[in-house]
């Protein structure tokens, strides 16, 4: 609880600007000032449906391509919940259990599906698609918070099977993923998440990064965040039945 309550505080100052990112950024627009969120559980189909609204046009803005794996660009609408690691296929371990919807077209990792039906799994990385992260309050980026990451060798961790192969807390779960004029949803079925339909959850857009060449940086940091829902990261909202 301690963990989750310290993520709420940092997320909250970068938001209301009283913590400020490297820069004004780039990419902060109306397409991830978010108007609404919300996650509907459709019995009849064992589903739940998570959506994300914003002000401008949801996932028409990708990020810029540099060519490189290192300093790699990532964007993404994200839903922090009340979901526990075990509960997506995870070790138990500490941090908020997080459904991220993300584009970044430097890289692919998510080697089991074609999400652009070119029948070549590696070079879709800047369509949108879902991970399931563990995020934890992280200092050393501007953001405040990052993926979790692991040593190679730690024989504790567990991850789902379609994970990408990185060593973070980290799952390339194929959920569709589908973008409408101002909406952003994804579908994810109910036993991929222990049939849980009774969690909370928020919702945030942000900019990350990805290092690979600086072990004094996350392997993927939010640099900044544009947006909560909620204006202070307190999972105030339950899945609708």
């Amino acid at each position: 609880m301690k963990s989750i309550q310290t993520l709420i505080i940092v997320v909250l100052l970068i938001s209301q600007g009283l913590i400020s990112s490297a820069q004004e950024h780039k990419y902060k627009s109306d397409d991830f000032i978010i108007s609404k969120v919300e996650v509907k559980h459709q019995n009849d189909l064992g589903i739940t449906v998570w959506e994300i609204s914003v002000n401008g046009i949801a996932g028409r803005t990708v990020p810029s391509k540099i060519g490189k794996l290192d300093g790699a660009e990532v964007l993404g609408y994200v839903f922090p919940t009340s979901l526990k690691s075990t509960d997506v296929g995870f070790n138990q371990t500490e941090g908020i259990v997080a459904l991220a919807l993300t584009s970044h077209p430097d890289f692919d990792d998510t080697p089991l599906w074609d999400e652009n039906s070119d029948q070549v799994y590696d070079n879709d990385g800047v369509v949108w698609h879902p991970h399931w992260v563990i995020l934890h309050k992280d200092d050393r980026v501007a953001g405040g918070l990052s993926v979790k990451q692991f040593k190679k060798a730690d024989d504790t961790v567990v991850l789902p099977p379609t994970n990408p192969g990185m060593p973070m807390y980290m799952d390339s779960p194929g959920y569709p993923v589908m973008t409408s004029t101002n909406t952003i949803k994804v579908i994810v079925p109910d036993y991929r998440i222990n049939n849980r339909t009774d969690f909370n959850y928020d919702g945030v857009s942000a900019f990350m990064k990805v290092n690979t060449s600086n072990n004094e940086l996350p392997m993927l940091g939010v640099y900044d965040v544009f947006s909560v829902a909620s204006e202070n990261l307190s999972l105030p909202y339950k899945v609708k039945q």
